[in-house]
């Protein structure tokens, strides 16, 4: 049974003098998951909010009843040192922990924001990190990223080192209202050929132009902000991208 269609819209693009409220009304509009931005203007050039932002808006929004279910905070990390925030993020109320692979690979051990550590973390060392902190684990990836590095974590006969979401970026993080890159799609597809129960998300320029091509190339789980927020009729839009996906695989 392949994966549902999941909506997520990115609350980067919403109301930030009302955000509680935007957040509560997308998912009483439809919206499955919402997709919460964190930028540390180190990983990439641009900074947002951080985890006491996501502890006030968390009270709009009821927490999921079951893992990746209505409500379920999908906290993309683009940040440099994603360990060191995983406590404070469970703690502010997130349901999915995305980090990038990239920093992964390249980042410290440490558990806190005030640490320090000569030991460097992995990948697979993250995911059980995350899921041991009771949260799900996504590993996102640039679009200079192939997708092949991903293969021996997805591949790992240990379950709580295997992610539950990966995320193929489909314009370069750090900034809203890119174009939609197609380049991208061949790594969805093949990460769908290879693991049809996955949760695949893409990230980046995705509208009712561009999501029957993510959904025709395998991705369920679909990241919109402007599409959704600068509408004129927000529930509709998330309608009409989950009918695509549905249709689309």
């Amino acid at each position: 049974m392949s994966p549902p269609a999941i909506i997520a819209p990115s609350i980067l693009s919403a109301d930030f003098a009302a955000l509680g409220k935007a957040c509560s009304d997308t998912v009483d509009q439809g919206a499955s998951w919402l997709h919460i931005d964190i930028m540390d203007g180190h990983f990439v050039p641009n900074m947002t909010f951080g985890a006491p932002v996501v502890t006030k808006i968390r009270p709009h929004v009821k927490r999921p009843s079951a893992a990746y279910g209505t409500g379920t905070f999908d906290c993309h990390m683009m940040i440099a040192e994603p360990k060191k925030w995983v406590k404070d993020f469970q703690k502010a109320g997130c349901d999915l922990y995305c980090f990038h692979y990239e920093a992964a690979v390249d980042s410290t051990a440490a558990e806190n924001p005030a640490d320090h550590s000569a030991s460097k973390t992995s990948p697979k060392e993250l995911i059980r990190y995350v899921h041991e902190q009771k949260m799900l684990a996504g590993i996102a990836i640039k679009p200079e990223t192939p997708v092949d590095v991903l293969w021996e974590i997805l591949n790992n006969t240990k379950e709580e080192e295997v992610p539950d979401m990966v995320l193929v970026m489909t314009v370069h993080p750090g900034f809203g209202g890119q174009k939609f890159m197609t380049s991208e799609l061949p790594k969805v597809k093949a990460l769908r050929e290879r693991y049809p129960n996955l949760n695949i998300e893409v990230d980046g320029g995705l509208s009712e132009a561009t999501v029957d091509q993510a959904a025709e190339a395998g991705a369920n789980v679909i990241v919109a902000g402007s599409a959704v927020f600068g509408s004129k009729d927000p529930a509709d839009v998330i309608s009409k991208l989950k009918s695509a996906v549905q249709t689309g695989r």
